[in-house]
């Protein structure tokens, strides 16, 4: 099982890195749009939809909504716009985590699919398109993915060395708070490199990074709650050693809003 997942994850890795800077624009931003779709079919399953043609109408709904988010982006007031009500509602998720884990409806459920997929799809797909040069949008893509990655191994490291205190025992018990403080300490040192790379003020980066990856913790144990609430261990059985796509863009669909709302809302991306 070990093997397989690192394959799938080499694999994985592979295929981001090839899409990120060998794509096209328009190409690219297609790509999202079709990882995120798979997205939504194994959402469907959060929301208690089995059969194949329910699951397909949903993920057919959400597709036409990533087009419509990403046509009515094209304004940049707008883009502001979705960017911090999904903000908004990832403050909504971890009050929901925090105080009702088990309350659940399979029609909330894929309502809040909407809000999940969409805005991060469009914070990805216009950060990609967005900077010509040395900071050209593919790297911008990518220091949100170390980021991301950085508090998932830092978290998965330092909770098996010294993990005691638990995060959030009845959404994901094997979580702790050692190793979420682990994966924040690792997110600072590429918040730390990106911020050098990209001549960022030092401590404005690291303390945005810190925003990224605490919103990232929260990306992953929400898709967790709704896992748990719909008897599913995984989202899904796409990718082998892993689960399914969501499985493994979980922290990205929080994460990625909050920075793409960081670096347009400041004008470091027009």
């Amino acid at each position: 099982m070990l093997r397989t997942r690192i394959l799938t994850g080499c694999i994985l890795g592979a295929l981001l890195l090839l899409g990120l800077f060998l794509l096209p624009p328009f190409w690219a931003v297609l790509a999202f749009g079709a990882v995120f779709t798979i997205g939504a079919w194994e959402w469907a399953g959060f929301g208690m939809l089995r059969g194949t043609p329910a699951r397909a109408l949903y993920a057919l709904a959400v597709a036409l909504v990533l087009l419509l988010s990403w046509r009515w982006t094209d304004d940049p007031a707008h883009l502001i716009i979705l960017l911090s009500a999904a903000c908004g509602w990832w403050v909504v998720a971890f009050l929901w985590l925090a105080f009702a884990p088990g309350r659940h409806r399979p029609a909330l459920t894929l309502l809040c699919g909407l809000g999940v997929l969409a805005p991060a799809f469009v914070a990805l797909a216009r950060l990609q398109i967005s900077a010509p040069g040395p900071a050209r949008g593919p790297f911008i893509v990518l220091w949100l993915v170390l980021m991301v990655c950085a508090a998932d191994i830092g978290a998965y490291a330092a909770g098996r060395a010294f993990g005691q205190r638990k995060l959030a025992p009845r959404v994901s018990p094997g979580k702790t708070w050692e190793g979420a403080v682990g994966g924040l300490a690792l997110v600072i040192l590429v918040a730390w490199g990106g911020a050098a790379y990209f001549g960022l003020p030092l401590l404005a980066a690291v303390a945005f990074g810190c925003g990224v990856g605490i919103f990232s913790v929260i990306g992953d144990l929400t898709e967790s709650m709704f896992k748990r609430a719909a008897a599913l261990k995984d989202s899904g059985t796409l990718l082998p050693g892993h689960g399914g796509l969501l499985d493994r863009i979980d922290s990205v669909t929080a994460a990625a809003p909050l920075y793409a709302l960081g670096l347009f809302g400041s004008g470091v991306l027009p």
